[in-house]
């Protein structure tokens, strides 16, 4: 069983900087995805990234400004935000996946002056 908790989320003003982090549980495969999703108020999840491997991949929307990194040693990936904007507000979830995917909990970054 593997267990994701995010952490990181809070207040920040626009244009500022956020980084988050995931900690994951269990059997845990530095080959298998781990990356981020994130809600918006009334709107469908929205894949950002993943990295699996060496390999990391984002939704154009956020390249520049979003990178995802991941400490293997740790089980942990992170996503720092860069140059936020009150758009990005949302629930961000991390996720892991091996054949299924598990997910956090989620962590609630707000941009707003």
């Amino acid at each position: 069983q593997v267990q994701l908790v995010e952490s990181g989320g809070g207040l920040v003003q626009p244009g500022g900087s956020l980084r988050l982090s995931c900690a994951a549980s269990g059997s845990i495969s530095s080959l298998n995805s781990m990356g981020w999703y994130r809600q918006a108020p009334g709107k469908q999840r929205e894949f950002l990234g993943r990295k699996t491997g060496d390999i990391t991949n984002y939704v154009d929307s956020v390249k520049g400004r979003f990178t995802i990194s991941r400490d293997n040693a740790k089980n942990t990936v992170y996503l720092q935000m860069n140059s936020l904007k009150p758009e990005d507000t949302a629930v961000y979830y991390c996720f892991y996946s091996a054949g299924m995917t598990y997910w956090g909990k989620g962590t609630l970054v707000t941009v707003s002056s």
